[in-house]
Order: structure tokens, then sequence, then C-alpha cells
């Protein structure tokens, strides 16, 4: 399990883990991360428009859309434009992986999944040479080395690959979730969900604990490729470029267990809400974490499996 997968479960719940850290700050002593608005000016001038994959399935009375997202991004990418942007106007209703990753209820089921049982421990969870290589992190990155003892090796994963996005200037508010959000509400349009915050939360916490420890292993091995491995991703994805995004994201998910839970299984199931939603007229703008529109096992390879076809818009 090396950087590809690991940049598909960042990019999925950075949001939720950033809107987690008052429940942390809270729990434990830890130094503030960099603030996503301390980016440089020059980075949050407007872009070269970019070109995100998009796709359609309709049938006699219903249409609806299939849009790749990214969860994270730097301000002022500009890739809200053509296609997107018309499939967005045109649609009844907005319909992305969760509602409101930053409020209240994310707080409390992330400390609700995230705290270990009252007899286990972080650190005497993992072997020595985990742990080695982890102390050796948290020292590196000035954190105290009991700083996340009492939390699941999952949710330490998903912070730890939090820090150095935030220092790049890498924000869910401008993620393209957040932009599409703002645009539905500006236009009184409705918003649905495909799945709850405790339910995401819940696939991590499903995992055993020796596939969080090797997820967590992962990242601290992997810790400095974080950062280029996110710029890889938006550069294809704002090309469009579905099967450099597959080959990136997901196909190093070297553990089944993983791969089955975080994307297949997921997969399956919003196919077929997408499948049935196709029973009800309307127009229905779909947006979800663009490895799950990519590669083997996709949502589009889910739907050809129940004789549904998609076609590229863009």
């Amino acid at each position: 399990m090396r950087i590809p997968f690991l940049a598909r479960a960042i990019a999925a719940f950075t949001a939720v883990s950033l809107s987690a850290t008052p429940v942390l700050a809270q729990t434990q002593t830890l130094p503030a991360p960099v603030s996503p608005t301390q980016v440089p000016a020059a980075d949050k001038e407007v872009s070269a428009p970019l070109h995100p994959a998009l796709w359609v399935v309709k049938d006699d009375d219903t249409t609806i859309y299939l849009f790749g997202t990214m969860h994270v991004l730097k301000p002022g990418l500009n890739w809200f434009n053509g296609p997107i942007a018309r499939a967005l106007d045109n649609s009844g209703q907005l319909v992305t992986e969760i509602l409101d990753p930053t409020g209240a209820d994310t707080q409390s089921a992330v400390l609700s999944r995230a705290v270990l049982p009252a007899d286990k421990d972080l650190r005497t969870m993992m072997d020595d040479k985990q742990r080695t290589a982890y102390e050796a992190l948290l020292a590196r990155i000035k954190l105290p080395s009991a700083a996340f003892d009492r939390f699941k090796p999952w949710y330490v994963a998903v912070v730890l690959s939090s820090l150095p996005l935030i220092k790049h200037g890498l924000d869910p508010k401008s993620g393209a979730e957040a932009l599409l959000e703002k645009k539905a509400r500006e236009d009184g349009k409705p918003q649905g969900a495909l799945e709850t915050v405790d339910y995401q939360l819940g696939l991590f916490d499903s995992l055993p604990y020796d596939a969080q420890l090797a997820y967590l292993s992962a990242v601290v091995d992997e810790y400095d490729q974080v950062v280029p491995q996110i710029d890889a991703l938006v550069k294809a994805w704002g090309n469009g470029d579905a099967e450099a995004l597959a080959k990136q994201m997901n196909s190093d998910m070297d553990d089944p267990r993983l791969k089955q839970t975080l994307l297949i299984q997921r997969n399956e199931h919003w196919a077929k809400w997408i499948a049935e939603r196709l029973a009800k007229p309307g127009t229905v703008f779909v947006a979800v974490g663009a490895g799950h529109l990519a590669g083997d096992g996709s949502v589009q390879d889910q739907l050809k499996g129940l004789g549904i076809k998609t076609a590229r818009v863009q």
C-alpha cells in the first residue's frame, strides 16, 4: 500500500479530519497547524481554465451527471466552467458524498469513532519497527511522542496526512464540493447526500487493527511524498485524465480489505442509488471523489454491470 492509495484516502477524508481538529485540541495539546489562509498571494490568483472529467447517465425523462471531485484544492483554480457549470445550472438537485463535513455532528462522530478503548494504547499496538519510524516522524514534525496515544490508527493516519496538505495551502473550503454547494445554495437548489459522516468514518473504523496500522505505517513512511502526489493528482484531475487518476489513486491499493471497504463496496452502493434514481424524472448533479469514477470497479463499471450506460461529456 503505497502513496497512490494513500492519496485517494487523504483526499476523501481530509475535510473530516480538519473539521475535527478542535476536538483533538481539546483532548491533547498539539501545535496549531498552518492555516490554509496563509497561502502566498500568487497562489490565490485565478488559474488557466481546467477541464475535469464529467459523465452523464440518462433515460427518456431523467438525466444524472457524474462529476469526479477533489475534496481539497488550492484557492483560485478555475475549473467551474463550460459543461460542468452548465450541467449544474440545468440540474434540479446537487448530490454529494456527505453534507456539512464541518458541523458539530462531524466532531461528535469523530470523537465517538476515533478514540481507542481504555485498555489500548496506540504505540503499544505497534511492532518495534512501526513504533520507531512513527516516533521519529513525530519528533521531526515537532509533535510529542504521546500526542496520539489515545487514538485509533486510522484516525492518526488521516490527521498526519492532512498536516502537509494544510501547510501546502490545500483547503477543503476551496475543494470542489464547497464551490458546488455554494452555487447550489445561491440558486436555491436542494442538496442531498449518498452517505453520512458517521458512515464514512465507520468504514475506516470497521477495518481490523492490523490493516489500520499498515495504513498508518504507510503514511509515516511516505509522509514527504504526500504533497507531490496530491499535486500530481490535481494536475491529472484538471486535465480530465481519468486513466492517470485511476493509476495514481487506485492501482496500488494492495490490501483487498481496504479496496473492498473503501472503494468497491461504496461504488456498488452508489451505482444502485443511480439506478433507482433513474426511475424518477428530473436532472441531478452527482459529485463524488474522482477516484470513484476511474479505473476497474468504478461507479461506471458497476453501472455497466447493471445494464446502464454512461457517456463522457467532458
